[in-house]
């Protein structure tokens, strides 16, 4: 296809600390990267059915993300397809479980969906609005925000090169980048329900017959 979106997470973590403990980083971020495998499944069911789409969708899981976001920036300084026909990245990054902030599970944060593209940040809340029914949480998407999210996820190189984009965000909890960070602690129905979100966002931008406009 002429176009082409691209749906990303990262596999790598920060390895093994000076006491020997493993990081497993089961929510950072093996929660994205079991959504992408799960939506690039379903994907291909719905292509090996019929379901042709409009455009194309490359699904990239990358290394070096903790180090310094260097997959990605390795991709997009290095593209499969040109830079210029890719029309969005959905980026996932820790999205399988409840921050330290919230009051239950039902949320998800968004970054970055209405910087580059109204019309993508418009497509995201309709399906949220009509299929998924999360609290979106707009905070850390705010200019001024002292975390910096925004630039602290492969979405960021994507976003440079003034690609709309969205960040799938749970926030921070007491395991983050700890050995903690364990498979037995993933909420799954949270889990399923985020790659119930970006699967669906990604069929919309991938079947509908225009381009999002920036």
């Amino acid at each position: 296809k002429e176009e082409v979106l691209v749906i990303s997470s990262h596999y790598d973590h920060v390895g093994v600390s000076s006491t020997g403990d493993a990081f497993n980083g089961a929510d950072d971020d093996g929660s994205g990267t079991s959504a992408l495998l799960e939506i690039a499944r379903t994907f291909q069911i719905a292509v090996s059915s019929g379901e042709k789409p409009e455009r194309g969708i490359l699904f990239l899981a990358v290394s070096g993300e903790e180090k310094g976001l260097f997959g990605s920036q390795y991709y997009t300084d290095n593209p499969v397809f040109p830079l210029a026909q890719t029309i969005v990245d959905l980026n996932i990054d820790m999205v399988g479980r409840q921050d330290t902030i919230q009051k239950n599970s039902n949320y998800i944060y968004l970054i970055g969906s209405d910087r580059i593209s109204k019309e993508l940040h418009h497509i995201s809340e309709q399906i949220n609005k009509k299929h998924i029914k999360f609290n979106l949480d707009y905070t850390y998407n705010e200019k001024n925000d002292p975390n910096r999210f925004y630039e602290r996820s492969d979405h960021y190189n994507f976003a440079k090169s003034n690609i709309p984009v969205i960040f799938y965000f749970g926030g921070l909890h007491e395991d983050y980048h700890k050995p903690t960070d364990t498979v037995d602690k993933i909420d799954f129905e949270k889990l399923e329900k985020v790659t119930k979100y970006v699967f669906l966002t990604a069929w919309e931008l991938a079947y509908r017959k225009d381009k999002i406009k920036k």
